[in-house]
């Protein structure tokens, strides 16, 4: 199979894939879901207001969504081993300002430099790591990543409850921001010392690098964008309330935060099957059928009957359509117009998504105390996903095929 000029050889890019899957894992389990966990017993402790505490986390993904269109061009520049260094270590004094914090001024100052270390970690300098050295293997390597980046909250939301009972939240905390440390600054550094290429490589897609401001006005970019924004607004509001909800339906702290960390294995299950779905199906076609899918599980757990093992069950089927979802997001821009420029799309893309998610915990706190429940809220966000499923079925650039497995621009027949 030929590859890309720039991309890397089998052993180089399994390197790379093993390294940013590490990465991932502990990134997401430290930076994200801990907080999802945590977060009832940082208000019981501080006397802080709910909405406060999730206004910190919310800056956070404000933060991360303004830094990422930077760290998107950035690494389009010169590559993403400087820039995800970079960004572990500005967790270490951001994490340690949220443990440590006497006031919500400097819990605040500690998110907005967590959101930074967000910016340069999460999905999106991961994704065009691997788009840009994957070369026609990306959408193996992608999957390969998101496989296993998914059992971060299925490790961390345990975890982080079960320290914050032996701990207290502060001192979990801290440890989790020691294990934070001594894997992802090493491993990015020297596990992420590749060569990378500034010019584009030839890959016969349709849009060229200078063109991407045009790709960016466009109609299509706009819907993309948009649906993404809304899809983020529910999903991402469902995760960080999902303890509470649970709890609102009857069950223990500890059995809430399990049934988060199952839903990992769901987003896992999603994710293995993505290379069949995705060779079947068109890019708009899996586009709206996903986020009609995320709309009705997310409606299904509302209206479930307050019974753990039925809410568990939609919980996890609900994490499978989120792990199907990280893929169609992650190859959105592939899939449409090619990997030139990927970084600096995606991280344009990626910014209101960033800030929906920003947004998403107050929403749903919100929703909750307006509507007088969690379930009644979760149907408000189940409404949101559904209109973005809608925005997706006309998201397709003029032209496009109909891209099943093997035609020019599915990023699926080519791996």
């Amino acid at each position: 199979m030929a590859r890309a000029p720039d991309a890397l050889d089998d052993a180089g890019l399994r390197q790379v894939v093993v390294v940013l899957s590490a990465v991932q894992i502990v990134s997401w389990g430290v930076l994200y879901y801990a907080f999802a966990a945590l977060q009832s017993s940082i208000t019981a402790d501080t006397g802080w207001s709910a909405t406060a505490v999730t206004g910190a986390f919310s800056l956070a993904q404000l933060v991360s969504g303004a830094i990422g269109i930077w760290v998107g061009r950035h690494i389009d520049a010169v590559g993403p081993r400087r820039v995800m260094t970079a960004a572990s270590v500005v967790a270490i004094p951001g994490i340690t300002a949220v443990a440590l914090a006497p006031d919500l001024t400097v819990f605040y100052l500690g998110w907005a430099l967590t959101g930074a270390a967000m910016a340069g970690t999460l999905y999106p300098p991961a994704f065009a790591a691997l788009t840009h050295w994957g070369g026609v293997r990306r959408v193996r390597a992608l999957t390969t990543l998101t496989l296993v980046a998914g059992l971060a909250s299925t490790v961390f939301a345990p975890l982080a409850s079960v320290l914050d009972d032996a701990l207290g939240w502060r001192l979990a905390y801290l440890v989790l921001l020691a294990g934070l440390v001594f894997v992802t600054v090493p491993l990015h550094w020297w596990g992420l010392d590749h060569p990378w290429r500034r010019e584009p490589p030839a890959t016969g897609m349709p849009v060229p690098a200078q063109q991407s401001s045009e790709v960016v006005r466009s109609r299509a970019f706009v819907l993309l964008t948009t649906a993404h924004a809304l899809t983020a607004l529910a999903v991402f509001a469902v995760v960080v309330n999902l303890v509470p909800m649970l709890v609102e339906q009857g069950m223990s702290r500890n059995l809430a935060a399990l049934a988060l960390g199952l839903s990992g294995v769901g987003q896992v299950v999603g994710r293995l099957g993505y290379a069949r779905f995705a060779a079947g199906t068109s890019v708009t076609g899996r586009g709206v059928v996903v986020l009609a899918a995320l709309a009705g599980t997310t409606a299904a757990l509302a209206l479930a009957p307050p019974s753990p093992g039925v809410l568990v069950a939609v919980g996890m089927v609900l994490g499978l359509a989120r792990g199907v979802h990280t893929l169609v997001q992650a190859t959105a821009i592939t899939d449409r117009w090619g990997p030139t420029s990927y970084g600096t799309l995606n991280g344009l893309m990626s910014a209101p998504t960033l800030v929906a998610a920003a947004t998403a915990p107050f929403v749903g706190a919100v929703l909750a105390t307006a509507l007088g429940s969690y379930a009644r809220a979760f149907l408000a966000l189940a409404g949101l996903a559904a209109l973005a499923a809608v925005l997706m079925a006309y998201a397709a650039p003029a032209g496009l095929p109909d891209d099943r497995s093997g035609r020019p621009g599915s990023g699926v027949g080519e791996h």
